[in-house]
């Protein structure tokens, strides 16, 4: 997601750094966009992207100092909560009182997020779709203190990405991943108990309600990592029983079967 964004951004003329927790991470990113780059010219056809012009307007580095000069941070961490907070501490601690803080995140609350800040007007919620690149519309979260301000800002820098966007109130999940998880969830389940197989189940999606995607399928592409992190959180803020992850997905995740990231999940790629 965040090299998605990186491109995203720089394919918008904007300067990026790119910010990760190592080198090897890095130099994947950096091909990884060179070759999102070369197929975003084939998908787009009335725009010719050049790769080298992309690469030179992102920074990739694993020195947060550089995010001093930093006007808007959209941050892009693994749901973990303690992993979170420290990034945000850190981010509060170096980038001038200006700059706004984006939480590009699933399901984690932004007024948990802001609480971990100086800064609480100044952190908004961004949830992009994956790929972010192709994707036109955000779900943009308003926490409890965020101002009118930096809905604004968030506003703006997405209109210059070409993207538009859905203002929703806080809560674990927002809109998107609150529907989203419960349903991907329950199509584990029903692969789980053998009622139908991982492909008859996309093909009811795709062929009876039109989606591109079948459940499992979106499964895949996000993250059965993340997919299981994100029903863990949401099971924890509710206590509800709807949100219990399915036994077969955290099998899978133990077993490293993550999605397209991994090489295979409910399909091998």
């Amino acid at each position: 997601m965040g090299v998605g964004l990186a491109q995203s951004l720089a394919q918008a003329d904007l300067f990026v750094l790119l910010v990760d927790i190592n080198d090897d991470v890095l130099r994947r990113a950096k091909r990884q966009i060179g070759r999102n780059t070369r197929l975003s010219s084939l998908q787009t056809l009335e725009t010719e992207f050049d790769a080298g012009e992309i690469l030179a307007r992102i920074t990739l580095t694993t020195d947060y100092r550089t995010l001093e000069s930093a006007d808007f941070v959209i941050e892009n961490v693994t749901e973990k909560w303690p992993i979170k907070e420290a990034v945000y501490k850190k981010l509060d601690s170096l980038c001038p009182p200006r700059t706004v803080f984006a939480a590009n995140t699933s399901v984690i609350p932004v007024t948990r997020i802001a609480s971990a800040t100086s800064r609480p007007a100044k952190i908004i919620g961004m949830h992009f779709m994956n790929p972010a690149p192709l994707k036109r519309t955000v779900e943009v979260i308003r926490g409890r203190n965020t101002s009118p301000e930096t809905i604004a800002e968030a506003r703006s820098l997405l209109n210059r990405l070409g993207k538009e966007c859905v203002v929703v109130n806080d809560s674990p999940g927002f809109v998107t991943n609150r529907v989203l998880m419960p349903t991907i969830n329950e199509a584990i389940f029903v692969v789980h108990e053998r009622i139908a197989s991982v492909e008859e189940t996309d093909r009811l999606f795709r062929e009876c309600f039109g989606h591109k995607m079948g459940p499992l399928e979106t499964a895949d592409l996000i993250g059965l990592d993340t997919v299981l992190l994100s029903i863990e959180a949401l099971y924890e803020s509710f206590s509800d029983s709807k949100y219990r992850p399915c036994p077969l997905l955290r099998q899978m995740v133990e077993a490293g079967l993550l999605g397209r990231k991994s090489g295979a999940g409910f399909y091998c790629y």
